[in-house]
């Protein structure tokens, strides 16, 4: 076998390996994780509806009164006492949350934050699909709440928990119509806390303890979330999905797998600066602590001991607060649950002071780009009406931004083409003669001034665009769901069609082959597009590269038929613009 085809079937061989490689580490976990995720939420959806059925044919729910004397535990003292083991039973009243962005409940005992429906989002496009159930009850199978209190330096006070029964004053908390708890110890202090709720996903509480004691006593404010079962992710390495925070103005991601295998389970981080926050991050969703930015805390990463995987982030005030006799201290908490909107978020990093609220959304590594090709996309779509027009119109944005450099290049690969011919020459003459045929090729370039390099300009300025619009369809919210025309329905979902079943027109589903093989009809036209866009350029002087080169259309093609459909979309258009501006240099360049 000649060097030169066996280096040719190495190369289609290597391809293969990556498209494979690629298609199953990547790509079939992510969309099967994706589908259990899906599955889950609307299992739990299911799972909620039924129990509110089943409790609301119970006549038998008791009052305040009579569940007064459910708050029998004792906080045992330490700073992290407060952090309690015990369930609230459904059966205890509940605060209604009517919100525009949010509906669900807190339990009156224990005030937590463990019932969270977000009205704006649906599991799937399905018209009768769930909306998205975000916190789950305490009470729940996987319980996924939110918690804030008190812990004590003194072991003898009785701190909230858990089962504590507080009184509130209303049983609806809305939009300028905060709920106010409160609870009395019998020992000398009372715990007074005002929930509210804004417009936008975030909730806070206002607490403050009044003390009768006749002796100091240091208080320290905390706040959790807390979540049970491991949840399915979607995506492997090209998107972090669980705990994080940022502290010290810098980023921390942590895998639930980092907090099984960490020493005791926990991973603590004592920032040297005040603020910071701290969460548990999903692909669109974000429960996330947001405590008093003027205060230093302590925070941890947890997983949890005991029956079941379970797992949580918090924070406690490091240095506590002094209560003196007959005096009262305060602490707020707030807590951010709902949906990863990009606007929201910076939002309240301008408002608040949340440092880097922004890097809940996992933007990437090309971070600098990223954010601002989202803010361009979206803008545009607010102009044009539709998220798929936009990135067509962003499109051409970046190819007049690239203009220059890009004619320069296709400038050189027009020259390169009239080459051909005195190339072809050299190689007859001295073909057999490697080193004299590359020392000839240089001279001829240097002659007629032509850099043979230039054409894969286009390409790398290509590649961190490329990436970025994938973070941009992949991470951000703004992008599920978000149509284009006839059969695209979601920009961040692959092209739902398949060219073995005639792209649907044949009554039979082809969902047995593996996703790169299903080649919907946006790749196909994005495979054409590039097959001819490459049939303009010059051929590679190489002739293994020329080869390999002729393959790369046919691998790219099953490459991104697994790819959000935005961004075969894109690339599409972009070959298509790049083929008219080559076309029209490429003349140019003939004529003189």
């Amino acid at each position: 076998m000649k060097p030169d085809n066996r280096n040719l079937i190495m190369a289609i061989a290597l391809s293969m390996v990556v498209l494979f490689g690629w298609q199953m580490f990547v790509i079939k976990p992510q969309l099967e994780q994706e589908a259990a995720q899906q599955e889950l939420l609307a299992e739990q959806a299911k799972a909620e509806a039924a129990l509110q059925a089943s409790q609301q044919a119970d006549s038998g729910t008791p009052s305040v009164a009579q569940t007064s004397n459910a708050n029998m535990g004792v906080n045992n003292g330490a700073v992290t006492g407060g952090i309690s083991e015990a369930k609230p039973q459904d059966t205890a009243p509940r605060i209604l949350i009517d919100a525009p962005l949010i509906t669900g409940s807190i339990s009156v005992m224990g005030a937590r934050i463990d019932d969270v429906v977000l009205t704006d989002y649906k599991v799937s496009q399905d018209p009768g699909s769930e909306n998205i159930k975000f916190l789950h009850k305490s009470s729940s199978s996987q319980p996924y709440f939110v918690e804030f209190g008190w812990s004590s330096s003194d072991a003898n006070q009785p701190m909230p928990r858990a089962d504590t029964l507080w009184q509130a004053n209303k049983d609806v908390l809305s939009p300028g119509a905060p709920v106010t708890l409160r609870w009395d110890n019998g020992q000398g202090l009372t715990f007074i806390r005002q929930i509210s709720i804004n417009d936008d996903y975030l909730i806070t509480y206002d607490d403050s303890v009044q003390s009768t004691l006749g002796n100091a006593i240091t208080l320290y404010p905390y706040g959790l979330v807390r979540r049970h079962g491991t949840p399915p992710s979607s995506g492997i390495y090209i998107l972090h999905e669980g705990p994080l925070g940022v502290f010290d103005e810098t980023l921390q991601e942590e895998d639930y797998s980092d907090l099984r295998d960490a020493e005791q389970g926990k991973i603590a981080v004592t920032p040297t600066e005040a603020g910071g926050w701290i969460g548990l991050t999903d692909k669109y969703w974000l429960a996330a602590l947001l405590p008093d930015q003027n205060t230093r805390y302590d925070f941890s990463f947890q997983s949890l001991a005991g029956s079941g995987e379970r797992y949580q982030v918090d924070y406690i005030d490091s240095n506590g607060l002094v209560l003196a006799p007959n005096e009262s201290v305060s602490a707020k908490g707030r807590v951010f649950a709902g949906a990863k909107i990009v606007k929201l978020l910076d939002q309240y990093h301008d408002d608040l002071g949340i440092p880097n609220f922004d890097l809940a959304i996992d933007f990437g590594w090309f971070y600098f780009l990223t954010k601002p090709f989202f803010y361009a996309i979206n803008w545009l779509n607010e102009f044009l009406g539709n998220f798929g027009l936009a990135t067509l119109a962003f499109t051409v944005v970046v190819k007049v931004v690239f203009f220059p450099l890009a004619n320069k290049s296709y400038q050189s690969m027009g020259k390169m083409r009239l080459l051909a011919p005195k190339i072809q020459q050299l190689r007859e003459r001295f073909g057999e003669d490697k080193m004299q045929l590359n020392k000839e090729m240089m001279a001829l370039y240097k002659a007629e001034k032509v850099n043979p390099a230039a054409g894969c300009l286009p390409v790398l300025l290509q590649i961190p665009v490329f990436f970025a619009l994938y973070k941009v369809l992949f991470v951000t919210i703004e992008m599920r769901h978000a149509p284009f025309f006839g059969w695209i329905t979601d920009l961040s979902a692959p092209d739902p069609t398949s060219v073995f079943n005639v792209f649907g027109l044949l009554p039979f589903s082809v969902d047995f082959l593996p996703p790169f093989l299903q080649l919907g009809a946006w790749p196909i036209m994005m495979g054409v597009s590039m097959f001819l866009q490459m049939r303009l350029n010059p051929a590679p002087p190489d002739p293994i590269q020329a080869k390999v080169f002729q393959f790369m259309p046919i691998f790219f093609t099953f490459l991104l038929a697994t790819f959000p459909a935005g961004l075969v979309i894109y690339w599409t258009w972009n070959n298509l613009l790049s083929m008219g501006q080559q076309w029209y240099i490429m003349r140019r360049v003939a004529k003189s």
